[in-house]
């Protein structure tokens, strides 16, 4: 009878599961595309304005793309294949970008090159930033981190067997990198690429900061169902922003079998080389300073008098940008990054157990809802948010805001709980059948501690993601309720320079701390795992 009680729980929890998805991704991107139907919605398509913003669109993602794998897959080598010291420190700054607003990226862009700025004054430059220069290097410093973190995740992985059988060949090492590293990365930097040119032409941050008369799909899709209401042109042009995502979430499916062939047989046994690790610092120097240059000029215009007339150091920015509400809507992106992060980890992990550990029909469409998540811009939606929940109770309040963020990021922490959970016994539900032990207990009891870490990483994801993000929440947030990311883009045009940037330094710290509290924990935890 108990086990009956179990079962009866158990598909009443995967019905509840489903229902939130088809409610919170499925109706809403139905009712934004049912606007397509009326043909005045489709003339967008034919408008000049439309057609010159899809070609700037498709020539930034691509440049950017290119820019940002190859660098990628440099800098991964470097990591993985030269004996340079400090590996883990370049790791962790080479990532550092994702910590704030692509917003800030842009902005940060005009403080160091724009007409007025450090480097433009000190080097007497006359060239200007804005427009295709400006967008493409906003949008690296975006996009890189991520197509790093793909590539690196997959090269320290690689199994050093066959270029030891190459050597003892006598092949050369441009031939072993043609015909061995290459083919293993094949489907890696298939879905580097899918996804940089995804991330990039759905953006609309940094575009909107150093886009000068440069129009992109998000930022006229933004313009119009932001600034003018125009929500047939916003479901129009979100649709054409959904392709290039859809096509990422098919690649990176197709793809995903690598994800599951990341051992090694052997490591590397890298062997010091003057002239490869030398450049091997030099690249990752380089590199390192070019990501870091434009974070470090937010972070000094924000303590200066009269950016850039007085650089004179002052903390008066910092009294001034709480004036204009920078406190009150710090507090309302904790607030919202850690229910986003608690509700977030909770409802992944248990979809994830369901999925990895139960099966079942129902769990194959809780995967194909989960992962699906992957493909929805969160510019395209948080306009289907904004068109499905206008006039509903929760409109305007917190629990929308919430409610977004959670669908937009849920993808990610999902897979990392049911990769985590697949790998653990999948008899220790059958043993406990057996013992009258509970699902629930051996879920606490057992399976929560042995996946703690990839808890931790899953509250982090979220917690992260939530303080940056400006996509999903830009056609949601009011005065009331809006997150400190958006405060930004409002204290730029007031000319409040200073206080823009001390809100961006606001975030980055905020997301520091997060991570160093995390790591914290987790290091903690190992060590009285490792005493006991």
């Amino acid at each position: 009878m108990a086990c009956q009680t179990r079962s009866r729980g158990m598909r009443t929890l995967e019905v509840a599961l489903l229902l939130f998805f088809l409610l919170a991704v499925v109706l809403p991107l139905v009712r934004m595309f049912s606007r397509l139907a009326d043909p005045e919605v489709r003339e967008v398509f034919a408008t000049p304005a439309f057609a010159t913003a899809c070609m700037n669109s498709l020539v930034v993602a691509g440049v950017t793309t290119v820019i940002s794998v190859l660098v990628a897959l440099l800098m991964s080598w470097v990591l993985c294949r030269t004996a340079i010291r400090g590996k883990g420190v370049f790791a962790v700054l080479l990532t550092v970008p994702m910590l704030v607003p692509s917003l800030a990226h842009g902005m940060s862009l005009v403080y160091l090159l724009g007409s007025n700025g450090i480097l433009t004054n000190l080097l007497q430059g006359s060239w200007s930033i804005y427009g295709y220069p400006g967008i493409v290097m906003g949008s690296f410093l975006y996009s890189f981190p991520p197509a790093f973190l793909m590539l690196y995740d997959v090269m320290r992985y690689e199994d050093a067997t066959p270029y030891q059988a190459a050597d003892v060949l006598g092949i050369p090492r441009g031939s072993q990198f043609a015909h061995i590293t290459m083919p293993f990365l094949r489907k890696p930097l298939v879905s580097a690429v899918f996804a940089t040119f995804a991330l990039v032409i759905t953006d609309y941050g940094v575009p909107l900061m150093v886009g000068g008369k440069v129009m992109t799909l998000p930022v006229l899709m933004y313009q119009n169902a932001v600034g003018l209401l125009d929500f047939d042109t916003g479901a129009a042009i979100g649709f054409v922003l959904l392709i290039p995502a859809v096509i990422d979430f098919l690649v990176d499916v197709l793809a995903r079998d690598r994800a599951s062939a990341r051992y090694v047989s052997r490591g590397f046994d890298i062997k010091p080389s003057v002239a490869r690790d030398a450049l091997g610092y030099a690249a990752a120097a380089f590199v390192t300073l070019v990501l870091l240059a434009p974070i470090a000029t937010f972070c000094m215009v924000a303590f200066v008098t009269k950016y850039p007339l007085d650089l004179a150091p002052t903390l008066a920015n910092v009294g001034r940008a709480f004036t204009m509400g920078a406190g009150s809507y710090w507090v309302n992106s904790l607030y919202i990054a850690l229910m986003v992060s608690i509700l977030g980890t909770v409802l992944a992990y248990l979809v994830a157990y369901i999925t990895a550990r139960v099966g079942g029909m129902s769990a194959c469409l809780l995967h194909l809802a989960s992962v699906t998540t992957l493909a929805v811009p969160g510019i395209v939606l948080g306009l289907s948010f904004a068109l499905a929940f206008s006039g509903s109770f929760i409109y305007g309040t917190f629990a929308i805001l919430i409610l977004v963020n959670l669908v937009h990021f849920i993808a990610s922490p999902y897979l990392m709980a049911y990769h985590s959970l697949s790998k653990v016994n999948k008899n220790l539900e059958a043993v406990g059948q057996t013992m009258g032990v509970g699902r629930m207990r051996i879920v606490l009891d057992v399976l929560v501690p042995a996946t703690a870490d990839t808890i931790a990483e899953m509250f982090s994801f979220f917690f992260v993601n939530c303080m940056v993000t400006i996509s999903a929440v830009s056609f949601l947030a009011t005065t009331l309720d809006m997150p400190l990311a958006l405060l930004v883009t409002d204290l730029d045009a007031q000319r409040l320079v200073e206080c823009s940037a001390f809100v961006s330094v606001l975030i980055l710290v905020t997301n520091v701390i997060e991570k160093l509290v995390v790591t914290s924990l987790r290091r903690h935890r190992h060590a009285k795992l490792t005493t006991a």
